[in-house]
């Protein structure tokens, strides 16, 4: 399952990969396979961490919002 709105997200908060994985604690490219749909998917807590940096829900990063 590719998490779009990850990407979405991070753009639009002005992060790069590696500036957003260094903030919730993970490796880059495991940033890049959430957003590309990798085989791995993020556990709640990598969730939480990133919704709050990105300033949105943690329904939004999984697509089941709008906003």
């Amino acid at each position: 399952m590719a998490y779009r709105n990850m990407e979405t997200a991070r753009i639009a908060k002005g992060y790069t990969r590696p500036e957003l994985a260094d903030i919730i604690g993970v490796k880059p490219g495991t940033v890049f396979a959430w957003e590309r749909g990798g085989c791995r998917n993020p556990e709640l807590g990598s969730l939480i961490r990133m919704a709050d940096a990105l300033e949105v829900s943690l329904d939004y990063l999984v697509g089941r919002s709008s906003a």
